[in-house]
């Protein structure tokens, strides 16, 4: 059979014989439904209307002299052979080899068999091979031997899931390297035997500490030992890439497996944390750090640590496992937000520069992980967002068909683990655990593929688990069946190195010099710290809790400084046309630093920006929102009202030495939260900043604030001193938009972990937010909680005059002005923080009766560290002092009183009651009810004003 010459009319000079009946297939489906053809073909037909007939064909073909006679059976069968190698490429991977002990679903795999196209063998043998595979190799020569190597290489022990990328440059490089076989290509004898030692080395480690620590748990990596020459490859192939940094996240399974064998971590180190000790000062052997030094440390397989590689050239690549703790997934995110600071130059004003080559995240999940945890979602859609993307993750999921005791039935609705990635485009490479050299090659594709493309992609690698969820754990009571299959399969290493020794590679002596050689190593290094203190082994590297007094570094700026600073701000490039609403509103700072007038709330927020970034300190603040902020307040990002650009003040000003970074977030608290955990973690000297729309919406990140704000130092000597900004404020609209949960944040105080404020001033914020950049580098370094205003934003008893920031500092107390000249007639003493306490003022501004010499009021602006001496010197002035109120608007169980009750009751005068005023004991932070918050606030404030109350009980009711 002869084929035409190429046609050299347009496009079309590609499709011809069979192919040009494939393209006509393509077209009528085209005119029925343009979205049931792929992108390509749609754009085609669109630009170029409808291939050649084959008519037309013949005839220029006989006029050519080809003699080409076209045979409609046989066109047809070209057609569905087309059909049978598109279904191949994209369900092969329903009859691969990728389950290594046989415990997958089932699969209809129909599609993949040339009988359900109604093509045999010999139909097949009858097309030319380029007429089945467009790029079929030389030593294929006809269309069966074409879809036969197509099935070898889409359903071996690597297979592929392409089809649901949309970008048809992408996959059809994806499908190319697939087909091409290049990365399943023949390893040198060098090579396989280093892959051999990686199998060993993981095994024998496992087995090692299996038998010399009965019963410890550790989480083994047995049955996905394959995991750690993956990840080794994926560090070779990035170095050579030029990568400078690599930031891994995984949970604990295999955790100490990668620790040892990919960062490099000792095994005397390791060794160490397994072994008890009757020394007093350690923890038992779950734990890996001394309680005598003032903080907690964590259980050994939650650990991270860094490892420092330089190649041929002398560049140096750091390689960072990231601390985790047992909320699987949430470290994904942080990882992330790691991954974005190692990118990133701060160093100039403006938006950060940000080079994606830089710097790569590996995500290591688990089966029931990776669709189980909504985190999981949050963070792959990162992938194309301006704030957060990162030029694509690896990601990995170490499958081992069981999570915890429950099965793949019970655990998803998919038929992979990996399906959710589907959503976000993200290529897909199956690869059964038990076959090497195919996990190397899905290493090779996986990091050729991210540094090309800058996009994420999967591997999914298929194993199985050789114990139950820990190594105390008996997995035959809930899965039997599987049980017995695991104890009778062979480990990877044993069927590695019988393929090698069969195949000529090794001897069998080699193999058992190498495998004695490793278990010789393990020997020697827990024989040596045996006879060592394991006191100085756990503690390695490791110092006391902070002992040292915290400095405080000056917040107050000149005057002439900030009048600089404020003309500067107010500076538009030409032609641009500011909302004339907003440039109205901006307009009147223009002489609020003078004598006799005030700055608000967003106006002293951005001075202090300024005067940060004048001072070389970088900023990056997200939020939803952020940019104009959810109540107006901020509008940092101006957009022009002519032709919709946009620019930001900070970014031309001409004090500012570093980057200036402000993006709006998606709708995403968890995440997000995590995200700039992990920037802020992995770039200290960067001031990192995450606003809540609403304070109740933290709600959502409760997991990240829990395991690694609040207690990531303690756990991990993790520094951070990320702000976190929480609108909170009773102002009658109900529940989910009235509370921050500041209960929460004192209840997790401890250690002085952080520091949680209340601000009722605009010069308090400003000096805070210095104060805090000022620390970002040093051994103070701590996240801040403040509870932001809402209302009080624009409310002038908030606003602050110049000299309120050129001098002084942050007050953790203020005392309310007007109060107290009459220390000895004093009786009751006001404690609050806050909203209520702009509210106390203001009604005491409206009181008929001018003797409130009987009273005094103290604002509590720093919550934690309880400012004890702070308080106490107040009280100390009022001798006759008969009762101490607190005054709060959240309900009792709720907002600071819990808190605040022992600490203040602890330095109250003798004789002195200790009282509470505010909201009762409620299940829901507010009421939505506006005529029953404004009773409620009214109550609580008149009850603190009024003399006669002294000794009394409030009483809401409900």
């Amino acid at each position: 059979m002869k084929t035409l010459d190429r046609m050299t009319e347009g496009p079309w000079q590609k499709y011809y014989g069979p192919n040009l009946g494939y393209i006509q297939d393509q077209y009528e489906k085209f005119l029925q439904d343009p979205q049931s053809v792929e992108p390509g073909y749609r754009e085609l037909f669109a630009s170029w209307g409808p291939p050649p007939s084959l008519e037309n064909n013949e005839k220029k073909a006989d006029s050519q002299g080809q003699g080409f006679s076209y045979d409609p059976q046989l066109l047809k069968k070209g057609v569905a052979a087309g059909k049978l190698v598109w279904n191949i490429r994209t369900y092969g991977h329903l009859a691969a080899d990728i389950d290594p002990i046989g415990i997958g679903n089932e699969a209809d795999t129909s599609l993949l068999q040339p009988e359900s196209y109604q093509l045999s063998q010999a139909d097949l043998a009858a097309l030319p091979a380029e007429i089945v595979w467009e790029e079929a190799p030389d030593d294929v020569k006809n269309g069966f031997e074409a879809i036969q190597r197509l099935l070898q290489l889409y359903t071996g022990t690597i297979a592929y899931e392409f089809s649901h990328v949309h970008d048809e440059e992408e996959r059809k490089w994806l499908n190319q390297q697939a087909e091409s076989g290049h990365y399943m290509s023949e390893m040198s004898v060098a090579e396989r035997r280093g892959l051999l030692k990686k199998l060993l080395e993981a095994e024998q480690f496992e087995e090692f500490l299996h038998r010399t620590f009965v019963g410890a748990k550790r989480f083994s990596v047995e049955g996905n030992e394959a995991l750690v020459p993956l990840l080794d490859q994926i560090v070779r192939e990035m170095a050579e890439a030029d990568v400078n940094s690599i930031l891994v996240g995984m949970a604990h399974r295999g955790r100490l497996n990668v620790l040892a064998h990919v960062l490099g971590k000792d095994y005397s180190k390791i060794f160490s944390e397994f072994m008890h000790s009757p020394n007093k000062h350690l923890v038992p052997s779950e734990g890996s750090m001394g309680i005598n030094y003032g903080w907690t440390g964590d259980v050994k397989y939650h650990l991270g640590a860094d490892r420092y590689l330089k190649n041929d050239e002398a560049r140096e690549m750091r390689i960072t496992l990231a601390n985790n703790p047992s909320h699987l997934e949430y470290v994904n995110p942080v990882v992330e937000g790691f991954a974005r600071a190692a990118q990133e130059d701060r160093s100039k004003a403006g938006y950060p520069k940000q080079d994606v080559s830089k710097a790569l995240s590996i995500q290591i999940h688990g089966d029931s992980a990776f669709p189980g945890e909504g985190i999981v979602p949050e963070t792959l859609n990162f992938n194309k967002l301006p704030a957060f993307r990162t030029g694509g993750s690896i990601h990995i999921i170490v499958n081992n068909r069981i999570g915890f005791t429950t099965e793949g039935k019970d655990s998803r609705s998919t038929h992979y683990a990996s399906d959710l990635a589907k959503g976000y485009e993200i290529p897909i490479i199956h690869v059964n655990a038990d076959d090497p050299e195919a996990c190397i090659a899905a290493a090779r594709l996986a990091s050729d593929y991210r540094n090309k493309f800058k996009k994420s992609i999967l591997i999914d690698l298929v194993g199985y688990r050789k114990y139950g969820h820990n190594e105390t754990d008996d997995p035959e009571t809930t899965q039997p069946l599987i049980y017995q299959k695991v104890k009778n399969h062979p480990t990877v290493s044993t069927i590695y190195m019988k393929k090698l020794v069969d195949g000529g590679y090794l001897t069998q002596e080699q193999v058992d010099g190498l495998k004695n050689d490793i278990v010789d190593v393990l020997k020697n290094c827990y024989e040596s710290v045996k006879a060592k203190d394991p006191v100085d082994q756990i503690l390695l590297g490791l110092s006391p809790a902070d002992s040292k007094p915290k400095t405080e570094a000056a917040t107050n700026v000149s005057a002439e400084v900030l009048r600089g600073i404020n003309r500067e701000l107010l500076q538009w490039p030409d032609g641009f046309t500011v909302y004339p609403k907003l440039k109205r509103i901006l307009e009147r700072r223009s002489n609020s630093l003078d004598e006799g007038e005030k700055v608000d709330w967003g106006h002293a927020e951005t001075l202090a920006f300024a005067t940060i970034l004048a001072d070389g300190k970088p900023i990056r603040i997200t939020g939803q929102d952020a940019e104009r902020a959810t109540f107006a307040h901020r509008n940092l990002v101006l957009h022009d009202s002519v032709n919709g650009d946009t620019f930001c003040p900070l970014h031309r000003l001409p004090q500012a030495k570093a980057s200036f970074a402000i993006h709006n977030s998606p709708l995403t608290e968890a995440a997000v939260v995590g995200f700039e955990y992990g920037y802020n973690v992995y770039s200290p000297e960067t001031l990192v900043i995450w606003e809540a729309q609403y304070g109740d919406f933290v709600n959502c990140a409760q997991v990240i604030i829990d395991q690694f704000i609040s207690a990531g130092r303690s756990k991990w000597r993790q520094k951070s001193s990320m702000v976190m900004l929480l609108p909170h404020g009773y102002e009658g609209n109900g529940p989910e938009h009235s509370s921050a949960r500041l209960e929460r944040f004192l209840q997790l105080s401890g250690e002085d972990n952080w520091t949680v404020a209340n601000l009722t001033s605009a010069a308090q914020y400003f000096h805070l937010l210095r104060k805090q950049a000022a620390s970002t580098e040093t051994e103070d370094a701590r996240p801040l909680v403040i509870m932001a205003p809402k209302s009080l934003i624009r409310n002038p008893r908030v606003a602050s005059p110049v000299n309120a920031f050129s001098e002084g500092g942050f007050q953790k107390v203020l005392e309310q002005p007007g109060l107290g000249k009459s220390p000895k007639k004093v009786e009751r003493l006001v404690l609050c923080s806050g909203k209520i306490a702009i509210d106390l003022e203001e009604a005491l501004a409206k009181q008929d009766d001018p003797d409130q010499s009987w009273l005094h009021i103290l604002r509590v602006e720093q919550l934690y560290p309880f400012p004890k001496e702070e308080i106490s010197r107040v009280m100390q002035k009022f001798p006759n002092l008969k009762e101490i109120l607190w005054v709060q608007e959240e309900p009792q169980n709720m907002g600071s009183w819990s808190y605040m009750e022992p600490r203040i009751r602890e330095i109250a005068p003798k004789g002195t009651e200790v009282r509470y005023s505010g909201r009762p004991e409620r299940s829901s932070p507010a009421s939505g009810y506006q005529d029953v918050h404004a009773y409620e606030q009214q109550t609580i404030i008149s009850f603190a004003l009024n003399r006669k109350t002294i000794n009394q009980q409030i009483s809401l009711g409900r």
